[in-house]
């Protein structure tokens, strides 16, 4: 009986002491301007790869997202808190690479491929369907003459086409 109400009593304890901090970190988020609800829609999750912050479901990510409201509503600029962020955890929170150094062959590779490649498969193409040459000339008449044809082939076609 004595263990059920030291438990009753720690959980009365961390439930008056987790009220004002709650109450005091709410406060301090309903003044953090829109850019630092956008900014965890924009930045990838070091915790979840492949997704936003916004999306992805660790504690972790959770607070980064806290924190970035809280640096917002505390006065701190987007720019200050991306340099921050970007001291921390580098490009990981990059979606797509900078368009600079390594980054850049990200975009010149696939120009590159395409540039490249469309002559390539143009003329795979072009090959395979017969084309790109000089259109074919209807064949002359020839000048052979021409097997004799079964009369009664002729007949049976004759009435086929007849009953067609």
């Amino acid at each position: 009986m004595g263990s059920v109400k030291r438990r009753a009593f720690s959980s009365a304890l961390v439930l008056a002491l987790a009220v004002p901090l709650l109450t005091t970190s709410a406060s301090a988020v309903e003044g953090a301007p829109d850019w630092a609800y956008a900014m965890a829609h924009e930045l990838m999750s070091p915790y979840c790869p492949g997704r936003t912050l916004a999306e992805c479901p660790s504690p972790n990510a959770a607070e980064l997202r806290f924190w970035i409201l809280n640096q917002a509503a505390a006065g701190v600029s987007e720019e200050e808190v991306r340099e921050m962020l970007a001291q921390r955890f580098g490009d990981v929170l990059l979606a797509a690479p900078r368009a600079e150094g390594w980054g850049l062959s990200a975009y010149a590779v696939p120009i590159a491929a395409f540039v490249v490649g469309l002559p390539i498969a143009l003329w795979v193409i072009r090959r395979l369907t017969g084309g790109g040459g000089e259109p074919e000339k209807p064949a002359a008449p020839s000048s052979e003459p021409k097997a004799p044809v079964d009369p009664e082939l002729e007949r049976q076609l004759e009435r086929e086409l007849a009953e067609y």
